[in-house]
């Protein structure tokens, strides 16, 4: 039931550049693999920093506008890249790398190992694919592994729903600690976007009150 870690989306074979290579070369690679984005790397596999395909146009339009007439210099992958490099580690959670490329607005992170080496590469697309999963996949992960798994309750004690990634958990008043934990546990679910917790109120006696 454990979140999905970057280990297990990263892509493994990843498009590098070297600090030095030229932004026309850049271009090509990126334009070959058809990707957006890709770590510049020095002569360990460390991750100095990352260009884009957004980084390439920019520095063009800004060397034309500066000399419009003259040649323009192709500039070094160093002169382009953002640095430093933001990265994850591969046992990070995604619900954390997700909320780290929304924090620094950046649409890929390099994946480092205990060294700062370069592993892997996740993108927010390879991101979106967890976020993405259907509702009867919650709903049956919600029934087997926590009401049944981790509450040891038979199936039918907490009527479990998922609409649009909100779980919605229902039972009588006496399962109102179990059914709170299952809440708190659906949480940490790929694609729960919410949690809805439907419990009657109680009588001092422990006895729903009629509706």
């Amino acid at each position: 039931m454990n979140q999905s870690t970057i280990g297990e989306l990263m892509t493994g074979d990843v498009v590098t550049a070297s600090e030095t290579m030229s932004s026309a070369a850049v271009a090509r690679l990126l334009d070959r693999y058809g990707i957006g984005g890709l770590p510049v790397i020095d002569h360990d596999d460390k991750v100095l920093g990352v260009v884009s395909a957004s980084d390439l146009v920019r520095e063009r339009a800004a060397r034309r506008a500066q000399a419009p007439d003259e040649p323009v210099r192709e500039a070094p992958a160093r002169d382009l890249m953002s640095t430093p490099a933001v990265t994850v580690h591969p046992e990070q959670r995604v619900s954390d790398a997700a909320r780290l490329m929304e924090r620094r607005g950046v649409e890929r992170l390099p994946v480092v190992d205990e060294e700062d080496r370069l592993i892997g590469i996740v993108t927010r697309r390879d991101l979106l694919r967890v976020f993405l999963r259907g509702d009867d996949e919650i709903r049956r992960q919600v029934s087997e592994e926590i009401v049944s798994g981790e509450l040891g309750l038979p199936p039918e004690a907490v009527t479990v729903s998922v609409r649009d990634g909100v779980v919605t958990l229902a039972g009588g008043a006496e399962l109102r600690g179990d059914i709170a934990r299952a809440g708190f546990a659906a949480w940490r679910l790929d694609g729960v976007v919410g949690v809805v917790n439907l419990v009657p109120s109680a009588t001092p006696e422990g006895v729903a009150r009629p509706g």
